[in-house]
């Protein structure tokens, strides 16, 4: 059969080389592969090919997988907005004549729309874009399939390939700005402080392992038993809510077989008993079993193995804790963020949310509920008055610097990282709204950050909650903040 010859289109309609590739396309001889690429091209219709794997991703994945499901799918929202709502109207052009591919190959019903840019090529790149910030072994996968989308709108002469250059480079580009507003969390953990021999725990000899039954929403006691297995000849202390478990572990401490703690929990199990630990002096073992465990993942202890390792070998790394004092004399160390105002309730919102939406998407919507309904609260930091809608204090230094903490790549230096959302600047709710949407936020005058080794806050006259790690059970007008650096001894391979 005689390939179609393509009439040379009116100026401005397509370059000679548009004319040119499609023309070779054309020629490729009749395979099953046209069935398969307009079959793929309109199962891309809508974005539909690519909500379907997004669902995937987020239903059936990993945590970095629902991460780089959530941003896949909102790269191409937004990708497939600007694509079809802006610039197609902005750039209109007329698409292939029908003859310009053999019969086989065409739609029934051809799209209508401008021709430029390709919005199925702007919505696959976008998707695979999005996916590989997250996931580049996930992104490796999709990759072939995006471009196949891409090419598939050439194949079936609906548009001129310089068309579908156009949307994909402009997909990509949208998926790469959301890295603006959105960080990519790194999996990477934190840099620790020195690495120290400690007396070995074999088999959990001389180790009190503190577990929660309610841990990982139930899991604790699979996760107890597992451990003992592990540590056949460490003592278990199963948390009992109704009863003080700092008391409780100070009795077990004055007992001289007891050497050294451990902990199986999430992070408010972990926080309290390594309360405990830096208080008395005692290494630390953390067996991660919450839901999020920031503290495990960022020390870089949220596996078994290389905690149980280190138990046998005695070997500990040094690790910053924070302590807050408060105007009764009382004090609690914390050993990943406290918070005071509308923070608490961020938190609460944002990890309700984030396993399935990812940190980013989950902080943003937290953020504009809290702020919607918040009061400010008057305060004096550091002997300056402020009006404020939240404060977060973090153990060590918090990346990025100008967005919602997402990971923390330091927790050895003796640093406090210090933000607050000021409610004393005009405008200050819509401007903040403004600034998390638009990944504007360390340019804005609402947002305050620093890195300080301590921190004074006062508060007006009636008492305020103050949230440390994840738990609202301190009220007071007087807080002192102050690192604790290299305080605790961790149980971790120094190569970890």
């Amino acid at each position: 059969m005689r390939p179609p010859r393509i009439r040379k289109p009116p100026p401005g309609l397509a370059s000679t080389i548009d004319v040119w590739l499609i023309g070779r396309s054309a020629r490729v001889r009749p395979t099953p592969a046209d069935r398969l690429l307009r079959s793929l091209s309109m199962s891309a219709n809508h974005s539909r090919l690519w909500m379907g794997i997004g669902a995937g991703l987020i239903v059936l994945g990993n945590r970095p997988l629902r991460r780089a499901g959530v941003r896949g799918l909102l790269s191409v929202s937004l990708a497939s907005a600007i694509a079809n709502g802006i610039a197609k109207p902005v750039f209109p052009r007329r698409r292939p004549p029908d003859e310009s591919v053999p019969f086989v190959r065409r739609l029934v019903r051809p799209p209508v729309s401008s021709s430029f840019p390709s919005g199925h090529a702007a919505s696959a790149a976008a998707f695979a874009t999005g996916v590989a910030l997250e996931s580049p072994a996930a992104a490796a996968a999709i990759a072939p399939v995006a471009l196949a989308v891409g090419y598939s709108r050439v194949h079936i002469g609906v548009h001129w390939p310089s068309d579908v250059v156009a949307g994909a480079l402009l997909g990509s580009a949208v998926a790469l700005v959301t890295h603006r507003w959105w960080a990519a969390r790194a999996d990477e953990p934190a840099l620790l402080g020195h690495a120290e021999q400690v007396d070995p725990v074999p088999h959990g000899r001389g180790l009190l392992l503190v577990t929660n039954p309610m841990a990982g929403g139930g899991n604790g006691e699979l996760a107890s038993a597992q451990l003992r297995a592990g540590l056949p000849a460490a003592r278990i202390l199963k948390i009992d809510p109704e009863r003080d478990l700092g008391a409780q572990l100070d009795a077990r401490l004055d007992r001289a077989d007891v050497t050294a703690l451990g902990v199986s929990g999430g992070d408010g199990t972990v926080s309290s008993v390594a309360e405990v630990a830096v208080r008395r002096g005692v290494p630390l073992a953390v067996f991660a079993d919450g839901t999020l465990n920031h503290f495990a993942r960022d020390a870089g202890v949220d596996a078994a193995e290389p905690t149980l390792a280190a138990l046998e070998h005695g070997t500990v790394v040094r690790v910053d804790a924070a302590e807050v004092r408060f105007d009764d004399g009382g004090s609690r160390i914390f050993v990943n963020t406290a918070s005071l105002g509308g923070y608490p309730d961020f938190v609460r919102m944002r990890e309700r949310w984030e396993p399935r939406l990812g940190k980013w998407p989950a902080a943003a919507i937290a953020m504009i509920r809290v702020l919607l309904g918040a009061q400010p609260l008057h305060t004096v930091i550091d002997r300056v008055p402020t009006a404020i809608w939240m404060l977060f204090v973090g153990n060590g230094r918090y990346d990025p610097a100008d967005q919602v903490p997402m990971s923390r790549p330091e927790l050895h230096r003796g640093t406090l990282d210090v933000r607050y959302l000021r409610a004393d600047v005009r405008f200050s709710r819509t401007r903040l709204i403004w600034a998390a949407l638009t990944g504007t936020l360390g340019n804005s005058a609402t947002y305050v950050r620093r890195e300080v080794p301590a921190l004074a806050v006062r508060v007006g006259e009636n008492p305020v909650s103050l949230a440390t790690d994840g738990e609202v059970d301190f009220r007071g007008t007087d807080f002192a903040f102050v690192s604790r650096p290299s305080a605790l001894a961790l149980f971790r391979p120094p190569e970890a």
